[in-house]
């Protein structure tokens, strides 16, 4: 399994906010994001190929019962089913973050989509990818059915709010599951954004996320 880093921390977005969890972040991502704030999963210096058996060993040195799955993109690692089938067989609480392009049967507790918006489109040549991979409603759909999820918006300006609505009307995605994020990779664009989306938050009814491991590390490996 590609794997970028393995660390214990605080969850820092959506539901379970604060909570001390252990990360696993597995490497490559299919989307190129403009604003990615973890690009070194990316990075062949970054990249370990692990056994299972050596990442749940890792995974359990820290004796917490929740593990982060995030990315890059969890689903493009076809060991993923194996591993959270392991990690559901001895009691731990699984969150699976992804951008919910991609779909398979798994165990998991926590599905943490994080559908991108027009604002992710990189200005480069992977721009045409990226615009036309972005979205798969039909995944968000599976994802919806078949497993407890929060959908996280990472909002970059007001304007973003008519893409929100729509999606969260044609999909459609329950309301009470919906978050909101601001857009940032450092504490003072996370300041600039959070007021104005916290109003957008109370008017809509959708609940509002800060980024608590970047307010409170940066955004830097290993938080």
């Amino acid at each position: 399994m590609k794997i970028s880093e393995i660390f214990y921390s605080l969850q820092g977005e959506g539901q379970l906010l604060g909570v001390p969890s252990v990360f696993l972040r597995t490497a490559h991502c299919n989307l190129h994001c403009r604003w990615c704030d973890t690009p070194y999963a990316n990075w062949q210096s970054h990249i370990q190929d692990l056994s299972i058996e050596d990442i749940y060993h890792q995974l359990t040195h820290f004796k917490v019962k929740p593990i982060v799955i995030t990315g890059g993109e969890p689903y493009l690692q076809p060991e993923l089913p194996q591993l959270c089938e392991l990690l559901h067989a001895t009691g731990h609480h699984i969150t699976l973050e992804t951008n919910a392009t991609l779909f398979m049967p798994l165990k998991a507790h926590l599905i943490s989509m994080s559908p991108k918006l027009a604002n992710s489109v990189p200005d480069s040549t992977k721009a045409a990818h990226h615009q036309r991979q972005r979205l798969n409603p039909t995944v968000i759909h599976q994802f919806l059915t078949h497993h407890q999820c929060q959908v996280k918006f990472v909002v970059d300006h007001p304007t973003d709010l008519q893409e929100i609505n729509e999606l969260v009307h044609d999909i459609p995605i329950p309301k009470e599951q919906v978050i909101l994020m601001p857009q940032g990779q450092h504490p003072a664009e996370l300041a600039q954004r959070q007021h104005w989306l916290a109003e957008i938050c109370k008017t809509e009814q959708y609940r509002y996320s800060p980024r608590l491991h970047i307010t409170l590390w940066g955004n830097q490996p290993g938080t």
